[in-house]
């Protein structure tokens, strides 16, 4: 507390402002430094995030046609069953 009393009898109320500014500026672009390279670090999580999600999507794509392509065979051979059996039913009500 002795140093800045000394310090504000040496430069004066307008030289202690001065310094004062000098430190809070100072203080301002240090915060700043150090939000940029948070920022940075944010920037690449993300771009890392959004490959992930896009191997996922088209992962999930891919299940998804799978299961369709497996849909339309069943489909396929219930029909042909269907049609077998309609054959079979129509065969032993004695018609041709």
């Amino acid at each position: 507390m002795q140093e800045l009393a000394d310090l504000y009898l040496a430069v004066g109320s307008a030289g202690f402002l001065f310094i004062m500014f000098g430190f809070v500026l100072y203080n301002l672009i240090q915060e700043n430094k150090n939000q940029s390279e948070d920022l940075e670090v944010i920037k690449q999580d993300i771009t890392r995030m959004s490959t992930e999600v896009s191997n996922a999507h088209s992962i999930i794509v891919k299940l998804v046609d799978r299961t369709n392509s497996s849909d339309s065979k069943r489909e396929d051979f219930w029909r042909e069953i269907s049609d077998d059996l309609a054959f079979l039913k129509g065969r032993i009500n004695g018609r041709p």
